[in-house]
């Protein structure tokens, strides 16, 4: 089997990893824009399977030279390592907190011909969008509040780890408390945004929370999602002018939410296969932050899945 390691120097917990990883091909990076040539020449060498060593940006900038430009002949198994700041997908597989520790249960479970009992199989989220007719692959999406309250982690925290889980956990409780007293100001401000659901237009104007996953969890165990429906796509979005949204935030952190959180009363949360969305707000992949940008069209699909391992 031939395995290789990503390893992101810029991400927060890659120091004692640089040097220990010498029994497997390895490819330093220390900037997006030097991944595709990394991953082209990992397709050359035919890789089994691909370590990623860094946060979930590091993994959105993999999945998207993996499944997105068809470098891969044939798409290899992904073990992600929790070695960044923010490290939703690892955590959400269920991947060891320490990073070596993680590496070296994959390495032994190769050697040993056993990485089936620690693989994983998850829908990865596809979005294209209109600037340059863009596509991009992800784990986790998030427009307008998402959008600024990463920009404001990245504001008032200091570089490294505190930047990640964290920093955007002290940041959601700030938010929430804020709802109850200001909650339409600042970052809480609503978005014009339209949204349709597997061609259904949502009836709700303006947006405060627009958000859509292929995970079970996100940082802090939260699990904003509470919907049905058959389709991969996990979605919620609550309007501006919800009913009582200071008193249901705390329940729909935990996908746990009040009896009056109807989409009648501005609360919707489904599972779909397609959601279709123009705003002229900013929006996340994976923590990737993309900049505002006038009447937007961005969709959201999930046709492609991608088989992890478990570190």
């Amino acid at each position: 089997m031939q395995i290789a390691l990503i390893n992101n120097l810029r991400a927060g917990r890659n120091d004692r990893l640089v040097t220990s990883l010498l029994e497997v091909l390895h490819v330093e990076t220390d900037r997006a824009g030097a991944l595709p040539e990394a991953m082209e020449d990992l397709a050359r060498r035919e890789i089994d399977l691909l370590i990623v060593n860094g946060g979930d940006g590091t993994l959105q900038h993999a999945l998207t030279e993996i499944l997105a430009n068809d470098v891969f002949e044939k798409v290899p198994l992904i073990a992600p390592l929790r070695g960044g700041r923010t490290n939703m997908t690892a955590v959400d597989l269920g991947a060891h907190r320490n990073p070596v520790t993680g590496l070296r249960a994959v390495l032994d479970a190769a050697r040993r011909g056993r990485l089936h009992e620690r693989q994983v199989t998850r829908p990865v989220l596809r979005l294209r969008f209109d600037r340059g007719r863009r596509v991009e692959y992800g784990m986790f999406f998030g427009a307008g509040t998402i959008h600024r309250a990463i920009e404001l982690v990245h504001d008032i925290f200091p570089a490294g780890r505190t930047q990640g889980a964290l920093g955007a956990g002290l940041v959601t409780l700030a938010l929430v408390m804020k709802t109850i007293w200001r909650p339409r100001d600042g970052i809480l401000t609503p978005d014009k945004i339209e949204a349709r659901l597997d061609g259904r237009l949502i009836e709700q104007g303006e947006l405060r929370l627009t958000i859509a996953s292929t995970l079970r969890r996100l940082f802090w165990r939260l699990d904003p999602f509470w919907g049905e429906g058959r389709g991969s796509i996990r979605f919620t979005c609550i309007a501006g002018d919800a009913h009582h949204f200071g008193r249901a935030a705390p329940g729909l952190l935990w996908g746990r939410p009040p009896a009056f959180t109807t989409t009648e009363n501005g609360y919707t949360s489904e599972n779909v296969s397609n959601a279709e969305l123009r705003l002229s707000c900013g929006f996340t992949i994976d923590g990737e932050l993309f900049a505002p940008r006038e009447d937007e069209v961005v969709t959201l699909t999930s046709d492609t899945r991608a088989s992890f391992v478990r570190a």
